[in-house]
């Protein structure tokens, strides 16, 4: 079983990490180094259009993508799962992670990426902005799905391929999983979805729901999660499986104080 999980905007190069840390490198390097190539012949002003960027952001991002290179060492990158630092990874917290937590992860999570197609948590990961829905032309097409085409979804047949029953639990945005060809990929797709109490009805509010994606990483990884029914013991922060709102694809979970 597999779970995904969408990159986070915000990074952080700069916390310190364990020296001893492993690491591993991307899959789709040449593929990462063609979009490099595409990037470095826009102008700042062509990235703050095409990613609706302020002209500061775009500058440092036109700079990422000069100082990008094909060989990745713990001097120019850091282990993707530790670099990203948004709200899904506030929630999943893995500094935390112990050693053999991180190995688990390795194996069973991957992360969505416009720019590196997928990484695993321990990849080695240069900086970069380039969100999975930027329409950036390449010789493949007008914009990013196109340009992956069904290279994620053959990727992860073939890492699910020693399993019986194949399963994909998505927890990524629709933004990011729609960079996975599902005519391709030859597995069980299951989508959680994090509903909180407000107004008098269930909703899914943004902020809230991403955290508890990275709670649900954290928790498979947690506990080792195996099959699609162990998904449904997920407490953490309040939420509860929802069996009455749930589908066997779409598992729902709620509660009803935000914490």
């Amino acid at each position: 079983m597999l779970f995904l999980l969408s990159p986070a905007k915000s990074l952080d190069y700069e916390t310190p990490l364990p020296p001893d840390l492993p690491h591993t490198l991307p899959q789709f390097v040449p593929q990462s180094k063609d979009l490099i190539r595409v990037l470095r012949e826009k102008s700042p002003q062509d990235i703050a259009t095409l990613m609706s960027l302020s002209d500061k952001l775009a500058a440092l991002n036109v700079a990422r993508y000069q100082a990008w290179k094909p060989r990745f060492s713990t001097a120019n990158a850091r282990q993707a799962l530790l670099a990203f630092n948004g709200d899904v990874y506030e929630g999943l917290d893995a500094r935390t992670l112990g050693p053999e937590e991180l190995q688990w992860a390795q194996d069973h999570v991957c992360i969505l990426s416009g720019l590196y197609g997928m990484l695993r948590p321990l990849d080695l990961m240069q900086p970069y902005r380039l969100e999975m829905g930027t329409r950036l032309a390449t010789e493949a097409g007008s914009n990013l799905y196109q340009y992956w085409g069904d290279r994620i979804a053959k990727h992860l047949n073939t890492r699910l391929r020693a399993d019986t029953t194949p399963v994909v639990v998505n927890l990524a945005s629709q933004e990011y999983f729609k960079a996975v060809d599902t005519k391709a990929l030859k597995a069980r797709v299951i989508e959680c979805v994090f509903e909180d109490w407000k107004g008098g009805a269930y909703k899914i509010i943004s902020f809230h729901a991403k955290r508890a994606r990275g709670l649900m990483a954290r928790y498979a990884i947690g506990h080792r999660l195996a099959t699609p029914h162990a998904l449904q013991g997920f407490d953490l922060e309040g939420y509860t499986f929802a069996p009455a709102a749930s589908q066997p694809e779409r598992l729902v979970f709620r509660r009803k104080t935000n914490v």
